[in-house]
């Protein structure tokens, strides 16, 4: 029987909170420092690794994570939520998105349909549109062949696929994959849209305008301003847009559009990268094939996920640690430090993914939880973020605990050396030095360069940031989420926390203000 419990209800969080902290710096100290580093190691998919011997925990501690991971079921909720339990409480949805990319449990059935089944043509139809494009079977209006594809869409229509295509762009280009050029248009802000549409020639883009509701205010806003833009070029828009959007939707079966792919109320926009939401723009920017290898990353992940061991199951030691530094230690912030260039957008990515599931103070049944939940996540990849906030992380007044992620070769395989050492060589030594700073700290007599240390992190190695390393990437932190919303006994899959802003904006619109709202409106000139 599964028992959905506050943390605080736990006895082996209690007992977690009796255990002595570690201090970082002696047991890192010497040759046991490097043994620990090793040691302290779980495997991942995709050849990569996750090693937390720069966190701030050891046996006893790790055994208590084993035991909160037992008495707080995290196995069998993952389970209940792949073979189809309603997991979301506020919306009383069934939580899906795993099956994108392989079933992990029993069939699903919803709405009188196998969803696994649902998904998978919806890849099959979206694998046949993107062939057709590159093979130029699908052209524009005067005979011509596609070469940009434009996504249309906002927050998980956005973050995720707009982060994915960045990372495997040089990748492609350098594997001979790369088919599209991919841009994307997410801000109200008529800004965004005229730049892309400036750098962009419209008679040979597709757009994707993608909405699951088809009625998300901001993408129908940029959907119009493209038309305009198009219309003004003498160009058919029907003859340039699919959409990817719910069957229910009034953008379904719309003669506005050339196709439409569809997914569902199980799949939330922060998690929809593995949909047809990611699987639009990628297949049509890399091909399916890419596509497909990324899908198997993700799957692997999800296996890997299904352990009840933590020591075998990355993204739940990863969760684990991450409860014990936000709620035993106090920390309130998470970095992620990407040194790969090619993830620059996954951390915007992470803080949707991270801050939009777990920013609750209610448990899945609506009580107040009295204790702290998400934290603030925020990142830039290596080595930029070392001339920037790293001041802080080094010697501010908060400890903010660090997820590094790093790859033993670049995308390209172009690289050069200078000063005795290629430019990969170097990025690899600064991710390992800085683990080391943050956690060893230095000692001085000058209070202006002593360095405290006892700053916790993690990193990911992997060889190379592949497809298969990406979608492992992605699935590794989306169960991470997961894992850390069981724990706190959150519901971790809706977002109320979005809706009230976009309420009162359509007040602002209709001009049924008052008070600081009226006098705000008025100040903007609205």
């Amino acid at each position: 029987m599964i028992n959905w419990k506050n943390l605080d209800t736990l006895r082996s969080f209690e007992a977690l909170k009796r255990e002595e902290k570690v201090n970082l710096a002696s047991v890192l100290a010497g040759s046991e420092g490097g043994k620990r580093i090793k040691e302290c190691c779980v495997p991942m998919a995709a050849g990569m690794n996750y090693y937390y011997g720069a966190k701030q925990v050891n046996g006893r501690i790790v055994e208590g994570l084993k035991a909160l991971a037992a008495e707080a079921q995290l196995a069998e909720k993952f389970r209940e939520l792949y073979e189809g339990a309603v997991i979301n409480t506020g919306e009383g949805r069934r939580v899906l998105h795993q099956l994108t990319r392989g079933q992990l449990g029993k069939d699903v059935e919803a709405d009188g349909v196998n969803k696994r089944a649902f998904y998978l043509e919806q890849q099959k139809k979206i694998a046949e549109f993107a062939v057709r494009v590159h093979e130029g079977k699908i052209l524009n209006e005067k005979g011509e062949r596609f070469t940009t594809a434009v996504q249309i869409g906002i927050g998980g229509s956005d973050l995720g696929p707009r982060a994915m295509y960045l990372a495997l762009e040089n990748w492609a280009e350098h594997s001979g994959c790369f088919r599209m050029e991919a841009r994307f248009i997410s801000n109200v802000d008529p800004d965004d849209a005229v730049g892309v549409l400036n750098a962009v020639d419209l008679a040979h883009s597709l757009f994707i305008l993608v909405s699951k509701s088809g009625t998300t205010l901001e993408t129908l806003t940029n959907e119009a301003f493209v038309r305009n833009a198009l219309e003004k070029a003498g160009l058919d828009p029907s003859r340039h847009m699919i959409a990817v959007t719910s069957e229910t939707s009034p953008l379904a079966r719309s003669s506005d559009y050339l196709a439409a792919f569809f997914m569902d109320d199980y799949i939330g926009g922060r998690y929809s990268s593995t949909s047809a939401v990611g699987g639009a723009v990628l297949s049509l920017a890399f091909g399916p094939e890419v596509f497909d290898r990324f899908l198997a990353g993700a799957a692997e992940t999800d296996r890997l996920s299904t352990n009840a061991d933590p020591q075998q199951n990355a993204a739940m030691m990863d969760a684990l640690i991450g409860v014990y530094e936000r709620n035993v230690l106090g920390y309130p912030a998470t970095a992620v430090l990407p040194y790969s260039q090619a993830l620059n957008r996954f951390p915007a990515h992470l803080q949707q993914l991270d801050m939009e599931s777990n920013g609750k103070s209610v448990n899945r049944f609506g009580e107040k939880v009295s204790y702290a939940t998400g934290p603030v996540i925020f990142g830039e990849p290596g080595t930029n973020g070392q001339h920037s906030f790293y001041q802080l992380l080094h010697q501010g007044t908060d400890i903010i605990p660090l997820q590094f992620i790093g790859f033993k070769k670049n995308q390209t395989g172009v690289d050069v050396d200078i000063q005795g050492s290629s430019s990969q060589q170097k990025l690899c030594a600064n991710v390992a030095a800085q683990m080391v700073a943050f956690a060893c700290g230095k000692e001085d007599e000058n209070a202006n360069k002593r360095f405290e240390g006892n700053r916790p992190s993690s990193i990911i190695i992997g060889d190379q940031l592949t497809p298969e390393a990406l979608g492992a990437l992605l699935a590794h932190f989306e169960n991470k989420v997961m894992f850390q919303g069981f724990l706190w006994n959150l519901n971790s899959f809706d977002q109320e926390g979005v809706q009230l802003g976009k309420v009162l904006a359509k007040k602002v619109l209709a001009h049924q203000t008052d008070g600081a709202l009226e006098a705000l409106s008025s100040l903007l000139e609205i």
